[in-house]
């Protein structure tokens, strides 16, 4: 998928499944299953990609944003995923969002390769923050707030970012603005090209 359009369809929202302890071998066999559920939602992706530990392979979770018609169509996008209904994920976190940068990941000028990829989750802590995109916008690849089920109560921010290590990826974040910040290695997800 290159240069892929955002849909308008209705909502957006973020999904990152956390894979369950010792679960790399099932994921690794229900791998052409995922990305086969994921062609479906092609048109949809806004960005996708598994995270990593620190040493950069072992599977540590999954992350999805898509762009869907509802809430209800989010809950069944995240919990009929192939991996889900197989045990591979503890557990998930589903939140609206929105995509300030107005692209997909494959919109990107840096390309799917070079340099460190990071997810970085900064969980609310109270006053909305951080809802205009930051400077150094050319090393965010998605970014945009998380929300409320009705999109009115601020929730947390999202960034996937290249960056030269988590340190340098965590301060896309203004720390004291969030109750706890995640940073784990990320990957352009999809089907090898």
């Amino acid at each position: 998928m290159s240069g892929a359009a955002v849909k308008i369809s209705g909502m957006e929202f973020f999904c990152y499944h956390r894979d369950r302890r010792d679960s790399a071998s099932l994921r690794r066999e229900l791998l052409q299953e995922h990305w086969s559920y994921m062609d479906r939602y092609a048109t949809e992706m806004i960005a996708r990609g598994p995270t990593f530990a620190d040493d950069g392979a072992t599977p540590t979770g999954s992350v999805h944003i898509v762009d869907l018609p509802d809430a209800a169509a989010a809950r069944a996008f995240a919990f009929d995923e192939p991996n889900y209904q197989a045990g591979v994920y503890r557990d998930v976190l589903l939140r609206r969002w929105r995509n300030t940068l107005g692209r997909t990941m494959w919109d990107f000028p840096g390309g799917r390769t070079g340099g460190n990829r990071y997810l970085v989750l900064g969980l609310g802590g109270g006053q909305a923050a951080e809802l205009a995109v930051p400077p150094g916008r050319d090393e965010l690849i998605a970014y945009g707030p998380l929300l409320s089920d009705d999109g009115a109560t601020w929730l947390g921010t999202v960034a996937l970012v290249r960056a030269s290590d988590p340190g340098e990826a965590r301060a896309v974040l203004t720390p004291h603005r969030y109750a706890d910040i995640e940073v784990h290695r990320w990957a352009f997800g999809g089907r090898p090209s």
